[in-house]
């Protein structure tokens, strides 16, 4: 039986912000919410979250999660403090089988397999995640005995010139016997120059019981990053960033540049898909096969079918595009956009909660809101669905066929029948019949003797 806490109570002043450290955001996603998603992979029986500046504020991230509580740790005395708070939660009574992993809010990128391999490690005893770092200073260094196994974890303040060598530091993640942990957590004390209750002093605890003290590794070195500070938080995003930009090369995914590339959610594509620089990718995405994203695309929540070309600095949000449709550059489309098969939406076209249907074409200069549009509808440039009264939204409809001339203004609700033509310039009221050309024009008028306004000698 396991269990899971992480410890999440810190106010992380050096982010100078009013929100709780641990709901900034690594990967469009709160710190937390990482590091909760890696413990649930491991199916624990609990998982804590200790809670404490702005408590309430982080347990509403989670309001409605049944896998989830909370401890309050109020005030913050330290993180062995922070674990205590957390002692009649939980759960397992096997002196051995029974385990509670440690894990930190604001170290949100370690992995499920990292995770595993530290449970696996801890044996018939506990096992700490330790790094070995080209720079140690600052960290705990971990000083093994003769078996190898941790003897202890010397603080770099508190460290000899020869301890200060080693260069395997402590992350502070471990995993422990759940009932031995009960007991070295009452043991512990806060004779320490920060007057707090250190959780690693329980290694020397678990040492003087006889119970052995394993380590293990992460499987990247990015996964241990802790955020204490905005710096931090950008190099734990851009970490974070090459690693997806690198799972996605390895499924078959072209990126013009790994580097230049940001994904917020999820993101599952095709074969042969293309993603050019700049590229935004939020909430759940999927490209499908040959789909061509070009640079500067902000793209969430969308389903883009194969054969589609995105051109440049196109926003598409809640949509959904048939396959070989082509959309930008400089489009926008908004929630509840449909496009058909073959569909083409060109710069600065806005589209919100409609639906495009086989071969309609929008080319540029145009919005259209509410609106159904039929097959092989041609939208000339200028053309708005005037959606909306004031008070209530009203839908267009646009049969099969039917040609909309530039600079048109189709006043919902109204229908235009298949077939139907709208001259250039018509401010449409009302129903245009199919198979018949529909205008609303004054008649065009010439006056000979009509002088511009002039602005006199000595005027201003």
């Amino acid at each position: 039986m396991l269990n899971v806490v992480i410890l999440a109570a810190g106010k992380g002043t050096r982010m100078h912000s009013a929100k709780p450290k641990v709901l900034h955001t690594i990967g469009g996603q709160p710190m937390l919410a990482h590091v909760v998603a890696s413990a649930r992979a491991l199916k624990p029986a609990r998982m804590i979250i200790v809670v404490g500046h702005d408590a309430e504020r982080v347990q509403a991230v989670f309001s409605g999660v049944n896998d989830v509580c909370f401890a309050l740790q109020q005030p913050q005395h330290g993180t062995g403090h922070a674990v205590q708070q957390t002692v009649d939660q939980l759960l397992g009574k096997d002196a051995l089988q029974d385990k509670t992993l440690v894990l930190y809010g604001d170290v949100p990128l370690v992995q499920p397999e990292t995770l595993r391999g530290l449970i696996d490690a801890s044996q018939n005893g506990m096992a700490i995640l330790t790094e070995h770092l080209d720079d140690p200073t600052g960290y705990g260094r971990i000083v093994r005995d003769q078996q190898g196994h941790v003897a202890a974890i010397v603080e770099h303040k508190d460290a000899t010139q020869s301890q200060r060598a080693i260069n395997e530091v402590n992350t502070g993640i471990l995993v422990a016997p759940t009932q031995a942990l009960k007991g070295w957590l009452a043991q512990l004390d806060n004779n320490n120059a920060q007057k707090e209750y250190y959780l690693t002093d329980i290694v020397g605890f678990a040492r003087a019981q006889g119970v052995p003290v394993y380590a293990a590794h992460p499987n990247n070195q990015w996964e241990t990053l802790g955020v204490n500070s905005r710096a931090q938080q950008a190099a734990c995003e851009r970490e974070w960033q090459q690693a997806q930009a690198h799972a996605l090369l390895e499924k078959g995914v072209s990126l013009a540049d790994p580097a230049r590339f940001d994904l917020r959610g999820e993101l599952h594509c095709g074969r042969d898909v293309f993603i050019d620089v700049g590229c935004i990718f939020e909430g759940k995405v999927h490209l499908g096969d040959g789909v061509h994203i070009g640079p500067h695309c902000v793209i969430r929540n969308t389903t883009i079918e194969a054969g589609t070309t995105i051109h440049a600095f196109t926003h598409i949000d809640g949509a959904q595009l048939q396959d070989k449709t082509q959309v930008g550059p400089f489009a926008r489309l908004r929630p509840g956009t449909q496009l058909g098969q073959g569909v083409r939406v060109g710069n600065f076209v806005e589209i919100k909660n409609s639906r495009l249907n086989t071969q309609a074409q929008a080319s540029h200069l145009s919005y259209l809101g509410d609106a159904h549009i039929g097959q092989r509808v041609n939208i000339g440039a200028g053309t708005i669905t005037c959606n909306y009264d004031g008070a209530f939204k009203h839908l267009t409809v646009i049969e099969d066929d039917a040609f909309i001339g530039s600079d048109s203004q189709l006043v919902a609700p109204v229908t235009v029948g298949a077939g139907a033509t709208i001259g250039a310039g018509t401010t449409l009221t009302r129903d245009a019949p199919a198979h018949a050309l529909t205008l609303s024009r004054a008649k065009q008028e010439t006056i000979t003797h009509w002088q511009r306004p002039k602005k006199k000698a000595n005027s201003k």
